[in-house]
């Protein structure tokens, strides 16, 4: 995405000009990125020093990819940087405007950020990025659940426009105006989706993973057949398989959890294959070994 040093002060959000990101991993350290090149200010706070320091890493190097292929000027990728502030306690998110909890796909550890959240930024925007678990119920947690909404960011977030905006039971408008203004000063998309579990991208995308893991489970084809009948006869940029070791394979099987317990059908059953992956910690890319072996980091 292009660099966008002065955010737009028209609009629903021009309020909002610091943003808190709990938790640095992958998606993290995305969203802090994106609203970092976008002119917000950003805190950045996981739970270890190392964690953040490896999040703040992350997103050096990733501004320096952009720049070289932007032709940036020498200083943009470390002035960027200078917005994203790292902290290991959530009082390095007290004077934010928009906290946004990017945290794994776990409904109690969630509720437990929004309520330490509410207690710092008791007049934040709560947001979730999860990308399949209810938003009224996360939304239980926070005293103002009329302030708590849904962004849903796509993988890896600096590139990819789309914005799954879910409105939890009680958001308000005046909540969902915010997060959509929000989206448009990323240079994004927001697409309102309703809160139902897996919302669009993974009620659509999980289930195929699922079903190309079926396959593989029960001898259809190899790996990389599977993929490359995806691939070139679907016209996918990445095979199913390849997909799900770069989201990981606990989220996969953590989003499956959450549409089968949720709707209630036995096609969105996970696949006992998927299921001894992750027993085994087999969870793709970050572990270096899912369906495909990776080099070590």
């Amino acid at each position: 995405m292009s660099a966008q040093l002065e955010p737009a002060v028209a609009g629903p959000s021009a309020a909002v000009k610091t943003v808190a990101v709990i938790g640095g991993g992958t998606m993290g350290n995305g969203i802090a990125q994106a609203f970092a090149t976008s002119g917000f200010e950003v805190r950045l706070v996981d739970q270890r020093q190392d964690l953040v320091e490896r999040a703040l890493g992350a997103i050096g190097k990733n501004l320096d990819r952009v720049a070289k292929k932007q032709s940036w000027p020498p200083d943009q990728a470390a002035s960027i940087l200078k917005r994203v502030r790292g902290g290991v306690s959530f009082e390095a998110a007290r004077d934010c405007q928009l906290g946004i909890e990017a945290v794994p796909e776990d409904l109690p550890l969630k509720r437990r950020v929004f309520e330490q959240l509410s207690n710092i930024a008791p007049e934040a925007i709560l947001a979730t990025n999860t990308s399949s678990i209810s938003i009224t119920e996360i939304a239980a947690a926070a005293p103002r659940p009329d302030r708590v909404i849904g962004m849903h960011f796509m993988n890896p977030v600096p590139m990819m426009r789309l914005v799954e905006v879910i409105r939890g039971l009680a958001t308000s408008d005046a909540t969902a105006a915010v997060a959509e203004d929000l989206c448009a000063r990323l240079g994004k998309t927001a697409v309102a989706v309703s809160d139902y579990p897996g919302f669009v991208s993974n009620r659509v995308l999980l289930p195929m993973i699922n079903e190309a893991v079926y396959c593989l489970m029960e001898g259809v084809a190899t790996r990389e057949s599977i993929d490359t009948v995806m691939k070139l006869g679907m016209n996918h940029p990445m095979g199913p398989l390849e997909l799900a070791d770069l989201i990981g394979l606990d989220t996969c099987l953590s989003i499956m959890e959450v549409l089968h317990a949720g709707l209630g059908d036995s096609k969105y059953r996970p696949c006992p294959l998927l299921r001894n992956m992750v027993r085994a910690g087999y969870l793709g890319r970050k572990t270096g070994r899912g369906f495909y072996e990776y080099a070590a980091k």
